[in-house]
């Protein structure tokens, strides 16, 4: 999945599947290159699964898939994709960060599927790089990983390193690769036998509109919120919101009511709490610095905000709660 190849086909690319990684990630990047190599009549590309033992590894769907090799070898491959999931650097090693390492200094571009690049991030393999991620997992991210730069896009290609936002987005990428390779046509080709809309570009939304979420086009609701999204750290008073909305404090009180049945300051709560309980699942950061991430001036303030929405502390959370 590297950004340019010259050399003979078909071209290799290999997989390290992570336990519990996304299968929706992992299928959307293979079909896209299986369906080419039958279209075209000859083979394009070639994969080759690896697993950290070479013992099948079971997704976050619960499926079981073979492997063909243990990580160790490869080190000809011209790309690697890790696929993982749900707490991906809870399969972080030595080995492996060894095995990256020599794969990158052979050559090879790395990239990561869904939150492969966690696992690229922890190894130190993303210094001057930029990695787009699920747009879930980005804030977890930009908190555990804060220099290395990130994008909201479906995807990125570049000559070192490769990701996407992991669902569809890992077929975006792969159709990209074929148009660049192989040809729009064949691109658009394979798009349709997989009944796939059209060729997205990277710059294509990962999520829905706000209106589309929303269920509404009131404009105002949607800077409203927008602002929101995009102060969970440090958040905006409701009169400051209201006034860059272009509204009163008492007509974004009545948009809020009428279209969401919330309160701006029951959103806006649910917002960082939400952002909150992600952190506290998905990292292993301090309690407090999760709650200053999501605006809460104390832990105090915090544990009782999130034991009023959760029904459990936020300690309790890591554990107990689901």
């Amino acid at each position: 999945m590297r950004l340019h190849y010259s050399d003979s086909l078909p071209e290799r690319v290999g997989f390290l599947l992570l336990p519990r990684f996304s299968m929706m990630a992992f299928f959307s990047a293979v079909e896209p290159l299986r369906i080419s190599n039958r279209i075209s009549g000859q083979p394009l590309f070639e994969w080759t699964l690896f697993s950290c033992d070479g013992e099948p590894v079971t997704a976050s769907n619960g499926m079981t898939l073979l492997v063909d090799q243990p990580m160790g070898g490869g080190l000809d491959l011209p790309s690697l994709a890790v696929c993982s999931g749900f707490e991906p650097e809870d399969h972080l090693s030595r080995a492996l960060i060894s095995w990256l390492h020599r794969l990158d200094q052979a050559g090879c571009a790395l990239g990561g599927l869904d939150t492969g690049g966690f696992i690229l991030a922890a190894a130190q393999l993303l210094k001057g790089e930029r990695v787009t991620l699920h747009w879930e997992s980005l804030p977890v991210f930009r908190e555990r990983f804060p220099t290395v730069e990130t994008s909201d896009e479906l995807f990125e290609l570049g000559e070192r390193r490769f990701s996407c936002a992991g669902g569809a987005a890992a077929m975006d990428m792969a159709l990209a690769v074929i148009a660049k390779r192989h040809g729009t046509k064949l691109a658009v080709d394979v798009s349709e036998q997989l009944i796939h809309e059209r060729l997205r570009s990277r710059h294509d939304q990962q999520r829905m509109t706000l209106a589309r979420r929303l269920g509404t086009h009131n404009r105002r609701l949607i800077e409203a919120v927008a602002l929101m999204e995009r102060h969970l750290e440090e958040p905006l008073s409701l009169a400051d919101i209201a006034q860059r909305s272009g509204v009163s404090s008492r007509q974004l009180q009545r948009l809020f009511e009428y279209h969401l049945h919330q309160t701006p300051r029951q959103w806006y709560l649910s917002l960082r709490l939400a952002r909150a309980k992600r952190l506290l699942t998905e990292t292993d950061m301090e309690i407090l610095a999760v709650g200053i991430a999501c605006g809460f001036a104390s832990s105090s303030s915090f544990a009782r905000a999130f034991r009023t929405h959760f029904g459990c502390s936020p300690r309790a959370s890591r554990s107990d709660c689901s």
